[in-house]
This record gives C-alpha cells, sequence and structure tokens, in this order.
C-alpha cells in the first residue's frame, strides 16, 4: 500500500527519535506497519550486540531521546532483576488507565535496545512491559541490590549529559511514571460571597530524595518552579503550580493519555 519513500521517511523519522505515534499521524500510517518495516527494511544485527557502553571507547545511547525518557520511567516505575542465562530483564510498571504510556513505553525500551524483542505482561490494574538483554546494567548503573529509594541513587557523567541535552524528555518519564496533573480548587470571598476557584497543578511523588531532586535540579534548569508539599511530615511530593510554570509544563509534557 505505500511506496518504498514513504517506507524510508517513516524510518528516517523514527531514527531521529520520533515516536511511533507522531510519525503515523503525520504520514497517515499505522504504527503496525512502520514496526513491520523496522523488522523487514533495517537489516537486524544478532541479538545480544554490544551496547553502546560496551563499545572500545564507550558513548551515551545512539537514541538519547527515547534514552532519557526510557531513565525517568526507570527511575519511578521500572526494575531490572536477573533473568535467564546471563541475562537481565527491564520490567516498567504501567497503569492500564494510560494505554498511551503503555505504547510509549514500549516504542522507548524498542528505541533503546532495537535488537530485542518487547513483551507485555499482565497483571491486576496494569501492564508490565519488558526486555531481556545483557546490557541493561550498562546503560541503567542505577542497577543493584534492594529497592531504589533504600539505596543511593546518582546519575553517571554520562547520563547526566543525555539529561541536559534532553532535560524534558526526562520529565516526561518521571511524571508519566509517579506524576500526575489534576485540577485544585479553593475559593475565596469576592464581594462578600465565596467564589470557587480552580487551577491546574502537577505533583510528582517519590519515597526516593535522591529522584526527587533529580527531578527537580532539572526542573531548575528547564525554568519551570516548584516547591515541596510536606504531608506527615514526609516530603515526598514536589507540586508544580505556578501558571507560568504549569503552561510550560503542559506544551512539553501534558497529561498521560
Amino acid at each position: 500500500m505505500y511506496d518504498l519513500s514513504t517506507r524510508r521517511r517513516a524510518l528516517s523519522l523514527v531514527a531521529q527519535g520520533r515516536s511511533l505515534n507522531s510519525v503515523s499521524r503525520e504520514l497517515g500510517v499505522s504504527r503496525a506497519a512502520i514496526r513491520d518495516w523496522q523488522v523487514r527494511l533495517i537489516p537486524l544485527q544478532r541479538a545480544g550486540a554490544a551496547c553502546e557502553r560496551c563499545r572500545p571507547i564507550p558513548g551515551p545511547p545512539d537514541n538519547g531521546v527515547a534514552y532519557s525518557y526510557l531513565l525517568g520511567l526507570y527511575l519511578g516505575d521500572g526494575c531490572i532483576s536477573k533473568g535467564r542465562n546471563s541475562s537481565l530483564v527491564m520490567r516498567i510498571a504501567c497503569a492500564d488507565a494510560w494505554p498511551g504510556l503503555i505504547d510509549a513505553c514500549e516504542e522507548a525500551l524498542r528505541a533503546v535496545r532495537p535488537h530485542n524483542s518487547v513483551f507485555r505482561v499482565r497483571r491486576q490494574g496494569c501492564t508490565m512491559v519488558t526486555m531481556a538483554s545483557k546490557h541493561w546494567a550498562c546503560l541503567f548503573p542505577q542497577h543493584g541490590p534492594g529497592r531504589k529509594h533504600e539505596r543511593s541513587i546518582a546519575l553517571a557523567p554520562w547520563q547526566q549529559a543525555v539529561v541536559d541535552a534532553h532535560p524534558w524528555e526526562f520529565l516526561r518519564g518521571l511524571i508519566h511514571s509517579d506524576g500526575c496533573r489534576v485540577t485544585n480548587w479553593t475559593t475565596r470571598i469576592v464581594g462578600g460571597e465565596p467564589k470557587r476557584y480552580e487551577y491546574l497543578r502537577y505533583f510528582f511523588t517519590n519515597t526516593s530524595g535522591d529522584i526527587r531532586r533529580l527531578f527537580v535540579d532539572t526542573l531548575d534548569k528547564v525554568g519551570v518552579e516548584w516547591k515541596v508539599c510536606v504531608r506527615n511530615g514526609n516530603p515526598l511530593n514536589v507540586s508544580v503550580a505556578r501558571k507560568a510554570s504549569v503552561a510550560l509544563m503542559d506544551a512539553r509534557i501534558g497529561p498521560k493519555y
């Protein structure tokens, strides 16, 4: 149904870091067709091909946009555990209420490790998007024993450089995993009568102080104002409520879908 130039255009846009959803909308091509072209038109390397960190001169991931987003998802709702043989399995928990998030997670995994298979495992209320690879520890040095909030979490210099180059994708991954966009309201007395006011607000909640610090440091770099909301003595919530900052977040992140 589609000529070769259309197929090559689609793959070129994906290679630039565009999501399958955006390429599908722009070209009027289904995501399934684009995935099929990735298999048929792009020569496959052997499964388990070395990652960018295992090259003679280690470098950042080839697709920095997808990696930065996936890093945010992993720090929020992801884990890495031992799989069969010597492989490691990346699992990202995605709520079934947000099917677009599940698709975006799968696309990011495919973009970061294009020669490995992605699987969706249904759980009650959520879908675990998974991929096995021997190189997750190379690409995500935060992997280690124990829960993330019970150990130190810091970005390697090369990871920080990727986040600095693609800060909004990192923030988007964190919001999509442990954040939300809500409508708050309050009342004020106007002319002697109470009047209800509604306003949009973003929240990010994570029990790891290190991960919250990565989040707010990145907010600072993109010019978003924030504050910590302490509840029951716990500073677990970061709030973005200033009108200009919410507008900026809406333009670059928006609600889950």
